[in-house]
């Protein structure tokens, strides 16, 4: 099974990729061809900085490499998503390749086609397409692929794809926010998501926990901290899914601000006692290693997080300056400006994850950069 000619992979690479990428790249850019690209945010998070590459990984590319000028699919899916997901990045590389790996009808790889061109990351956004490429991914064999669909209620064989506008227009309405401060700004939004969509999310990030990490002065990396002591898992393009990317356009509803302007999407889990201490969560523009960061990507402006769960004791999130705690129902959220409207740090947003008393809490945590500003 093919896919289809008016979304012919390798056509819409020349057509869609380019050096014109948000943030500005602090290494020499590889895209090659004209047009548009949104991969960027998804390939580096944005706290840490990256490291030269261990001999190893080279060896790797070079055996693959190998293999999929050989014709081996499986090399070229693997490929690309190396390219994708490690640094040294090679996004059009890694693009170019999932896309021939897709041609030839390998599932994970055509399943990355689908994130694609729901994210306009590498190709021009289109949730058509999206699906289209989805329901091509469940009948190569991918399970992942067929829970999005059941999910979002799409059956795998429908035949129009135009059958899907209906239902991705649904999924991406959004409830109106209510404002709760007006300085700092801070907003909620009631029924953000649905409880299938919360219960998603959460059984894709159960099995990546990882202990959270928080970003170092002076450093310009992340790492563990005893003032952070919950667990985090981030999507980056590799490990996104059309659930995870509908999620952040709803967001972009929200705050006006684009998709490519967002770091990687990140699960939070607390477990009783665990916490996020008191912090900001915009970069220190006085520091060095915020002060290159935000050089390079721009200031984090933008905080959006969704309660995914709500069967758990105390656990909010709290703002001390305001004197005032916030705890959604499952599916609820919260979102505030980092900055004030003339772009100056806001210290008011100083705010706390508060430990849950019982039960485990699980958040969506969505941060958005500023446009660079030029020095």
């Amino acid at each position: 099974m093919s896919i289809r000619k008016c979304h012919d992979p390798l056509k819409w690479l020349d057509n869609a990729v380019s050096c014109e990428v948000w943030p500005a790249l602090p290494e020499k850019q590889v895209f090659e061809k004209p047009g548009r690209c949104q991969l960027r945010p998804f390939l580096v998070r944005s706290s840490v900085k990256m490291e030269t590459p261990a001999s190893p990984l080279k060896e790797i590319r070079t055996r693959l490499r190998q293999g999929a000028a050989a014709g081996d699919v499986a090399a070229m899916a693997e490929l690309g998503r190396s390219l994708l997901a490690e640094p040294p990045f090679a996004p059009y590389d890694g693009i170019k390749f999932t896309m021939e790996a897709a041609q030839k009808g390998h599932a994970d790889a055509t399943h990355l086609l689908a994130v694609f061109a729901a994210c306009g990351a590498g190709l021009k956004q289109d949730w058509s397409a999206a699906v289209d490429y989805l329901r091509h991914a469940a009948r190569f064999g991918s399970s992942l692929a067929r829970e999005q669909l059941a999910l979002l209620e799409l059956a795998v064989d429908a035949a129009p794809v135009s059958d899907a506008a209906p239902a991705i227009a649904r999924w991406l309405a959004t409830p109106s926010p209510r404002m709760v401060h007006q300085a700092p700004r801070i907003g909620v939004v009631e029924n953000f998501l649905t409880p299938a969509f919360c219960d998603w999310l959460i059984r894709r990030a159960r099995p990546q926990l990882k202990r959270a990490e928080t970003y170092g002065r002076g450093t310009g990396t992340a790492s563990v901290v005893a003032a952070r002591t919950g667990s985090s898992m981030d999507f980056p393009i590799v490990e996104t899914d059309l659930v995870v990317a509908l999620v952040r356009e709803k967001i972009a509803q929200i705050c006006n601000l684009p998709t490519q302007q967002m770091e990687h999407t990140v699960i939070l889990h607390y477990a009783p006692g665990q916490q996020y201490f008191q912090h900001y969560d915009f970069l220190d523009e006085k520091d060095s290693g915020g002060a290159q960061d935000i050089a390079q990507r721009g200031q984090r402006v933008f905080t959006f997080l969704i309660y995914l769960n709500d069967d758990f004791t105390a656990g909010e999130t709290g703002f001390p300056r305001l004197d005032w705690r916030y705890k959604g129902r499952k599916g609820d959220a919260v979102f505030f400006w980092n900055v004030t409207p003339d772009g100056t740090c806001d210290r008011e947003t100083l705010h706390a994850g508060l430990p849950p008393a019982q039960g485990e809490k699980w958040l969506l945590s969505q941060w958005i950069r500023g446009p660079v500003r030029p020095v």
